[in-house]
């Protein structure tokens, strides 16, 4: 997108929020840094807007923010009149999310010791293997550098050994072609053992009006 001549800010909000509520504010110091450092600090979703009362990565158990480390997960929290009061006649559902005070976006997340979040995955979406936690986002984030990928999803697929395994699915860049064994070598070369991929489909991903991809319909295929 740089190359095209935009400038990228990322942002962050959700359904139940008043649009964005969060923003990577950009700081000048950062422009000294080489494109790759440049890029990693751009896809963070940022600090909270002023009109936005609190921002927070929390243990939802314990309701207690996480080490700001960038690398201890926990939930993001977001409380202030920017937040919906609740879900249309459903008092359970409302209550579950804003329990302890703050909305419970489902959304997981590091913050770092600059104050700035990252998001690594959808709650729902987290791969647990053998006990590990596996951010099905990290996976498609690596699938996403191969030449030959164009779209790539990550689910759990069951696994009677380690419980749950990821599985990409995948759209390939037309008259590009890869194969199974060529894209978890790939993925080997930079990711930990027990995160690479143990399948990969090639298919057109179900997707929304709006362009989400449908992971659970690619979680029903199991």
């Amino acid at each position: 997108m740089k190359e095209l001549g935009f400038e990228v800010m990322h942002v962050y909000g959700l359904t139940e929020t008043y649009g964005h509520v969060t923003q990577c504010a950009w700081n000048e110091s950062w422009s000294k840094f080489d494109e790759e450092k440049q890029n990693e600090i751009k896809a963070r979703q940022g600090v909270r807007y002023p009109n936005t009362e609190g921002i927070a990565v929390m243990d939802p158990k314990t309701m207690k923010e996480v080490p700001k480390d960038g690398k201890t997960i926990g939930e993001i929290m977001i409380k202030g009149n920017v937040v919906m009061k609740g879900y249309f006649k459903d008092k359970e559902a409302t209550n579950k999310a804003m329990d302890g005070g703050w909305f419970h976006s489902g959304d997981l997340a590091v913050m770092h010791s600059d104050g700035y979040v990252k998001i690594q995955d959808r709650s729902k979406d987290i791969i647990i293997s053998g006990g590990e936690n596996i951010s099905s986002i990290e996976i498609e984030n690596t699938l996403a550098k191969h030449p030959s990928v164009s779209i790539a999803a990550v689910v759990a697929k069951p696994d009677d050994k380690w419980g749950e395994v990821p599985c990409a699915f995948i759209e390939m860049v037309k008259d590009k072609p890869v194969t199974e064994k060529e894209l978890i070598s790939f993925c080997k070369e930079t990711l930990a053992g027990f995160k690479v991929p143990k399948q990969v489909v090639f298919c057109d991903l179900p997707k929304t009006s709006t362009g989400k991809i449908q992971k659970f319909e690619l979680r029903k295929k199991f």
